[in-house]
């Protein structure tokens, strides 16, 4: 809508190998028909377009080219009917004149009206309306964040003008609330109402009950399904203890059917200037792009509002034949400036930026893939101490398995040819270091009497033209040649049916099938003789030689009801590996954290400060019924007790939401950081559509610190056509101390207008 010329539209570093899974960009295409205009289907008994008015009424009297009916009148044609006490009706002029509780009824855009007195003209398809009232069926868009009602729009003034494609309502209000008593009306002299195009009201109040909130000189609203129209943003105004009295503008330009760009302007009375831009588009068919940019101009000396950039990018194209490319672009100044400025706790403790971009085409069983990509992980909010992994470019060609000729056996292979580069505080190789993998694989299946064995033989040749001798770089070559053997064992699942318990809710009669699923997988690969000289850019540069055989067992309760409906209850999965060579082929150092692609696959928590026999025992425990359970923890018997300990529980009843978890870690020397215990909980009560109260908290808590880190609560109201939230958060991480206060006030199937955006909502 448009408001006074405004517009309201609605961790550790982890090694990484690039495989293209990006998701596409939305992008809107419009092909065929206007997808604004609705589609009714014709009436059977109305007449056909072209055709003459149909008329009918208790008495008619005719009077040369005059029809006079009296007594339940009626005129109808193919896309409208005038109903009245009495109409005096001109058959050669087409104009009607109507009096008496007056109904017309448009069936090409729905509209109903009521008035006291109409003049009307069936073939101009114009009129006038005197003392009217009418509804106009909403356009509901059902997006997150929108408050929503199946209410029609109700409007009523002195006197309505229909013209071909629009309506003049003079004097009058529009709202969509239950009349007679609505939450909201817009008041103004004319409104100018194109149906499902757009509403215009100039010189108009908005009123709360009777209660005026503000006036605009010009107030728009559109009624397209898919709305685009240059103007001005909602202005708003809020309040933070860290950054001071916030003003916020912005401006929404159309540019095109294809192109559109948002500009909104911050400003921070202790912080400075903030600028976000947005701008989107659709080249063509196949190729669009989204760019978002953020930053602040920090006109402040406190060091707690740091200047800084935020930059995001995705787009897509469809290259023709099989030809694709995508790419996605995240760039961030410094850790310091997302921690002070983001509205997002996930992101202000995520510490890690990913880009990359591709081109790509798979056919049959083979894929080709040509990347670039930068990764950084920021090691604390201090400047320039982060560590940057770059691809420009690495070549990819990939062959999922495929059968062997007629054989019972499959071939796979994984081969890349890349440019890395890394580049961290005190560490910097040089812009190009090349890198050649070649990994082929064979492998069989064979089955007896439940038994699954599946093994395989694979090659990986790794070859770098540089190395690391006595921690500095090198331009020494670095060439492994490693044979890995593997060999998957299933054995026979073992299974039992019960009865199911009542603590279960299952329901009477309802049965559960306990399984056991026991596995053994042996591994062997020997060949990679310089595993410390190797530089780590991402995983394929952390395999090393192993001698170990991985335990893994699952137990089921799958759960049939009366109905036949199966469905897996709980579920408890255990991993264990013993390591027949605890020095891992002498890549081991004793001391220090080592990690290696034995021991990443198991758990991300490290363990391996040495030589050792024996992994931690993962376990992941599920359970999934009237109730929802997950624990996932790390016991390792080598220093004995628990390494880390995850647990969330949530429970849904009728309109009461309630989850809580729990994320221990133990103090490991092998972390940059001490252990942790945070702690984080939500309750709600209601949603966002809900008519009524609804109530929602959410909170993190550092147990270790004794911090309540994030927190924020919120209290809705809904009435049928309108609702009011108010909303208090509470930042305490790092360098910032914060304390925000929010409200937004919605007005169904149009916007809201406030400082508490959609995305910050608890509901």
């Amino acid at each position: 809508m448009v408001v006074a010329g405004y517009l309201t539209p609605g961790t550790k570093l982890a090694a990484q190998t690039y495989r293209p899974t990006l998701p596409p960009p939305e992008i809107s295409v419009q092909p065929g028909p206007n997808p604004n205009l609705a589609i009714r289907p014709p009436r059977p008994t109305a007449p056909g377009p072209g055709e003459v008015a149909k008329t009918s009424a208790d008495q008619q009297e005719l009077d040369g080219t005059w029809a006079h009916l009296r007594g339940n009148a009626r005129i109808e044609t193919a896309d409208s009917l005038l109903t009245a006490d009495e109409i005096d009706y001109n058959r050669e002029t087409h104009q009607a004149e109507a009096r008496g509780k007056v109904r017309f009824e448009s069936f090409t855009h729905g509209e109903k009206l009521s008035c006291d007195r109409a003049e009307y003209n069936t073939e101009s398809r114009t009129g006038k309306f005197y003392k009217v009232s009418g509804t106009s069926p909403a356009r509901v868009e059902a997006r997150r964040g929108l408050l929503t009602t199946q209410n029609p729009f109700y409007f009523s003034g002195e006197w309505a003008e229909k013209l071909e494609d629009r309506y003049i309502l003079h004097d009058g209000f529009l709202t969509d609330c239950l009349i007679p008593n609505p939450w909201w009306r817009l008041k103004a002299p004319t409104f100018d109402v194109i149906p499902e195009d757009r509403a215009i009201a100039r010189s108009s109040w908005f009123y709360v009950k009777e209660v005026p909130i503000f006036y605009t000189p010009v107030f728009y609203k559109s009624l397209q399904k898919q709305p685009r129209r240059s103007g001005f943003l909602t202005p708003n105004v809020g309040n933070s203890s860290l950054r001071g009295k916030t003003v916020g503008f912005g401006y929404f330009w159309a540019i095109n059917r294809s192109y559109d760009l948002t500009y909104r302007g911050l400003f921070y009375s202790q912080a400075g200037v903030g600028h976000q831009a947005d701008f989107r588009g659709a080249v063509n068919q196949n190729t669009g792009f989204d760019i978002s940019l953020y930053g602040i101009a920090s006109g402040s000396t406190n060091s707690n509002s740091p200047s800084g950039l935020v930059l995001s990018a995705e787009g897509k194209s469809e290259l023709g034949k099989g030809w694709q490319a995508r790419g996605e672009l995240r760039y961030l100044s410094s850790f310091a400036f997302r921690q002070q400025f983001t509205q997002s706790f996930d992101e202000a403790v995520s510490s890690e930026t990913h880009s990359v971009g591709f081109v790509t085409r798979h056919w049959s069983d083979f894929g080709f893939n040509l990347v670039a990509q930068r990764n950084v992980n920021f090691q604390t909010a201090d400047p320039n101490d982060q560590i940057v992994l770059r691809k420009l470019p690495e070549v990819q060609f990939i062959t999922r398995e495929h059968p062997l000729g007629k054989l019972p056996v499959w071939i796979s292979l994984d081969s890349s040819y890349g440019l890395e580069r890394r580049s961290q505080l005190l560490f910097q190789t040089r812009q190009f270091v090349q890198r050649v993998d070649f990994a082929p694989r064979i492998m069989t299946a064979l089955h007896w009497r439940g038994f699954d064995l599946a093994p395989s033989f694979g090659v990986h040749e790794i070859a770098y033209d540089s190395s690391i001798n006595n921690n500095h770089v090198t331009g020494d070559n670095v060439q492994n040649f490693a044979r890995d053997v593997s060999v998957d064992l299933s054995l026979p699942a073992l299974s039992r049916i019960f009865d199911s318990p009542k603590w279960m809710g299952r329901g009477k009669g309802a049965r559960v099938k306990h399984v056991i699923e026991p596995r053994a997988t042996y591994r062997y690969v020997n060949g990679i003789e310089d595993f410390n000289r190797v530089i780590r850019f991402d995983d394929t540069d952390i395999l090393s030689n192993t001698h170990e055989v991985e335990f893994s067992v699952t137990n089921r309760l799958l759960s049939k009801d009366s109905n036949g409906n199966v469905s897996e209850v709980l579920s408890w999965q255990l991993w264990y590996k013993r390591y027949l060579d605890p020095t891992f082929g002498g890549a081991v150092i004793p001391g220090q954290r080592n990690v290696l692609e034995s021991t990443v696959d198991l758990t991300g928590i490290p363990f391996l400060d040495g030589p050792r026999h024996q992994s931690p025992v993962v376990s992941v425990l599920r359970y999934q019924s009237n109730l929802n359970l997950e624990w996932r923890s790390d016991y390792d018997p080598v220093r004995g007790g628990l390494i880390d300990s995850g647990a969330s529980v949530d429970r849904r009843i009728k309109q009461l939401f309630v989850s809580v978890g729990d994320y221990l870690l133990k103090s490991n020397p092998l972390l940059a950081a001490p252990g942790s215990n945070q702690l984080r909980g939500q309750i709600t009560y209601g949603g966002d559509n809900r008519r009524g109260w609804n109530y929602g908290f959410s909170a993190f808590y550092d147990n270790r610190l004794g911090v309540l880190q994030f927190a924020q609560s919120q209290i809705t109201y809904n009435s049928d056509c309108c609702g009011f939230s108010v909303q208090y958060r509470r930042f305490s991480f790092g360098t910032r101390n914060e304390n925000q206060f929010r409200v937004a006030f919605a007005v169904s199937n149009i916007g809201s207008v406030g400082t508490l955006r959609k995305q910050d909502r608890i509901f």
